[in-house]
């Protein structure tokens, strides 16, 4: 005897996050800058020039190529480019929270 569900095949999407860290929009702007904008609305900024052309960018060298920057997503509600590069969603959302304004250097 064969018994019906409820549950169907990939249905990650009716997952539901309720970490207020979760980006949900984001915008790449001129000079290395974005625009995020978080599940709970907070709205704010990240300037990340002073990072990208640094001589100590590490892993944000590769976005000095403007193309590369414009490539910007989300994944999983974290802000991310090709290459695996991204940024911790929750300590952006405690600066922007508090200041309006992610500043990375």
């Amino acid at each position: 005897m064969q018994t019906e569900t409820s549950a169907e095949k990939n249905s990650a999407s009716t997952i539901i996050c309720n970490v207020p860290w979760h980006v949900t929009k984001v915008k790449p702007l001129e000079d290395y800058k974005l625009e995020v904008e978080f599940i709970d609305g907070t709205h704010g900024f990240v300037e990340m020039e002073r990072r990208v052309l640094s001589s100590g960018a590490g892993v944000f060298a590769k976005l000095m190529d403007i193309n590369t920057f414009n490539q910007v997503h989300l994944e999983y509600g974290a802000v991310t480019w090709p290459n695996e590069i991204d940024l911790a969603p929750d300590a952006m959302y405690d600066e922007i929270k508090s200041n309006g304004i992610w500043i990375l250097e």
